[in-house]
């Protein structure tokens, strides 16, 4: 069905609080990298998050949602989560930052990789084109070869396989449980989480008065850029909000450019853009074919 420019404007306008948002998550995420590890950057989210969650529940009384049926997948959801959160945050303080967000695009290309083997679902020979296109893009960012590959290009381009596997397990759990439910052994699961991994030193860096703002933006940020797309999408399909999502990448371009004086690399801008083409190649070919169903 044809979007109205209404509609396409609702869009706009939801992507692009879902594009601040992510783009505060970075700049807060890099300045709390220099005071705190990521495990306590995200056990500090978390408890953000679970004072964010807890007065959503209470307001619009929502608690009875909340159980512990099918506690071994929420588990194992949030602990892939962690995991990706974790190996993004430092990416973003190891490697320029429109480059993690490049190798973060290709969280769709694992979904379409990996949800044969572990939801059963058909990998036609589109799929597999978009993947492989979009695996092309990785090696144009990543350029192996052109200079050793560091460890932030390692943990960006893993965090988008373990953000995949988080897709797909959410994916499972929003058949069987509500989305309040979800959220909140999110952020209780994730709190848990974050102080055993930060406390495994013995050595918890206590939030100072510096830290305290970029810690809520980032508890904040991560709740309301999920919020914003999932506004949008309920108002344009995924063939709308999809480029408009793309713009993320200029964007932090230029945020890092001007606070961090990182380079514009045209190579991550157009290996980006490869891995957009295959993104949308499997967008466009599931909604024709929907549309034919």
């Amino acid at each position: 069905m044809q979007q109205t420019p209404s509609e396409i404007g609702k869009a706009a306008l939801w992507m692009t609080g879902a594009i601040a948002s992510f783009s505060s998550m970075a700049v807060a995420g890099r300045e709390l990298g220099a005071v705190h590890d990521t495990f306590e950057i995200m056990m500090y989210r978390s408890f953000v998050g679970i004072l964010v969650v807890s007065l959503i529940l209470t307001v619009r009384g929502r608690w009875s949602q909340i159980s512990t049926r099918d506690f071994g997948l929420h588990a194992l959801r949030n602990t892939v989560h962690f995991t990706g959160q974790n190996l993004w945050f430092f990416a973003i303080t190891a490697i320029p930052l429109a480059q993690v967000f490049a190798l973060e695009f290709t969280q769709p290309l694992w979904v379409i990789v990996l949800s044969p083997l572990l939801l059963g679902e058909r990998l036609t020979p589109v799929r597999l084109l978009a993947a492989m296109i979009g695996f092309v893009g990785i090696l144009i960012v990543a350029r192996p070869g052109a200079a050793s590959l560091s460890l932030g290009v390692g943990a960006a381009a893993l965090a988008a396989v373990f953000f995949a596997l988080t897709t797909i397990s959410t994916k499972r759990l929003t058949q069987i449980a509500p989305v309040a439910c979800i959220m909140f052994w999110l952020t209780v699961m994730q709190a848990v989480l974050g102080l055993v991994a930060a406390g495994w030193d013995m050595q918890i860096h206590p939030p100072t008065a510096q830290t305290v703002p970029w810690l809520v933006l980032v508890g904040l940020a991560g709740l309301l850029a999920h919020f914003c797309i999932a506004n949008a999408l309920s108002v344009a399909p995924a063939t709308v909000v999809v480029p408009f999502d793309f713009a993320r990448l200029p964007t932090i371009a230029v945020i890092g450019m001007v606070l961090y004086g990182e380079p514009l690399d045209v190579w991550v801008l157009v290996g980006a853009a490869v891995i957009f083409g295959g993104n949308y190649l499997n967008i466009l070919t599931e909604r024709r074919r929907n549309r034919v169903a």
